[in-house]
């Protein structure tokens, strides 16, 4: 295949150029970031995934969590491996992104990267504490990938326990690698839709925007109509709803 257009230059397949890997995937061309010449101001890129594959790791994921901070809703996490042939451009930190970027993306990715998403409940919250339930949702996300990944790449400061593959903690991961990022993308997706659906089920708390966080609407539903199942029993608003009731 010839060279592809792009921002008027012709650019070979398997270029790199300002830190920018050129390919084709289902959805085109991607431009997908490497690494950034001094004095430009870096995005993720693929570093840390490269590092693991030059010690021997062929399948390198990268794993992040959304929803630790909600008052309801389950936390959701997203073990993403990309295929450094063809990385959808664009990736960041989701928090980052609008949602139809995101969207976009996540759809990119469905087509271009191995993905899993799960998920801890309401009830492993409050009875394992946020943190645990959070290391649970992202063991198993990475379990459920179709093979078990060489090398995880984990979002924060903190391993969680019983992981079964070689890992590390990456602080600030969304912002640092691409995989981590791809992952964040995808959880937080998956979770919005999801809370977007349960606020059909559970009206009045404002889910469908504030995906189960503690906005004014959110408090004050709590304060009016109480907590619902799908509250966090564990947590200190919620808790306080309940006993007013």
């Amino acid at each position: 295949r010839g060279p592809v257009a792009c921002g008027g230059f012709h650019l070979p397949i398997g270029s790199a150029v300002l830190g920018l890997r050129v390919c084709r995937c289902n959805q085109g061309v991607a431009l997908s970031r490497l690494a950034w010449p001094d004095g430009v101001m870096a995005g993720p890129d693929f570093s840390l995934e490269e590092r693991a594959r030059a010690s021997g790791a062929v399948r390198v994921a990268g794993v992040d969590e959304v929803g630790r901070g909600p008052l309801a809703g389950p936390v959701t996490a997203a073990a993403v491996i990309l295929d450094s042939r063809c990385i959808p451009g664009g990736l960041d930190d989701s928090k980052k992104l609008s949602p139809k970027v995101r969207t976009d993306l996540f759809d990119a990715l469905s087509d271009a990267a191995e993905i899993h998403v799960a998920h801890a409940s309401v009830e492993e919250i409050d009875r394992l504490n946020i943190l645990r339930a959070t290391h649970l949702a992202m063991a198993r996300a990475l379990s459920g990938l179709r093979s078990p990944p060489c090398h995880a790449l984990i979002d924060g400061n903190s391993l969680p326990r019983d992981l079964g593959v070689d890992a590390q903690t990456v602080v600030k991961g969304d912002a640092r690698s691409l995989s981590i990022a791809a992952a964040s993308i995808v959880a937080k997706h998956v979770r919005d839709c999801m809370m977007r659906e349960l606020a059909e089920t559970f009206p009045g708390y404002g889910w469908e925007t504030n995906a189960g966080y503690g906005s004014r609407r959110h408090i004050e539903a709590l304060r009016e109509l109480g907590p619902t199942a799908l509250h966090r029993h564990s947590f200190a608003p919620v808790a306080e709803a309940a006993r007013r009731r």
